[in-house]
């Protein structure tokens, strides 16, 4: 096996860094859902405590229970707005991840790209010796039969 070169170097942390940025990204990914459940938990629950409140207050409700279904639903809305405010922070950080994620890729492609272009420079050289070496030969032998003996 051929000695690691400084360009296989940077494409292993490339690597490494573009797999970081994945895992990262599918954690995000996750975080989102999950926090978009509970936005969707939250929601159906002030859905309900709403039609309860409107069912409840054309049966006649007392002040004080009407008041602890509005406070209740203030709540609600309060912990709704937080979870949005989450998830908007979270989609910050997916786009930004998204963004890490294609640039490391980008990065990785073009240095696989300049590997490619050694190797092949490589083998263009290794072949050229080879030939140079068979027309040595060729000529030596050519040469030689040739001479009179």
């Amino acid at each position: 096996m051929s000695p690691e070169t400084p360009l296989d170097v940077l494409i292993n942390l490339t690597q490494d860094k573009l797999d970081e940025a994945g895992r990262n990204l599918s954690e995000l990914s996750t975080r989102r859902r999950e926090a978009q459940g509970q936005l969707n938990t939250l929601d159906g629950y002030r859905a309900d405590y709403t039609q309860r409140l409107q069912d409840t207050t054309e049966q006649g409700v007392s002040a004080s229970n009407y008041h602890n279904f509005r406070q209740f639903i203030a709540t609600l809305d309060e912990a709704i707005s937080q979870q949005n405010t989450i998830i908007t922070q979270i989609d910050v950080r997916l786009e930004a991840g998204r963004k890490q994620w294609h640039d490391e890729k980008r990065r990785l492609n073009s240095y696989e790209t300049l590997k490619t272009r050694q190797i092949r420079q490589l083998q263009y050289r290794e072949q050229r010796r080879e030939q140079r070496a068979s027309d040595e030969i060729s000529a030596g032998l050519y040469r030689r039969t040739r001479q009179p003996h």
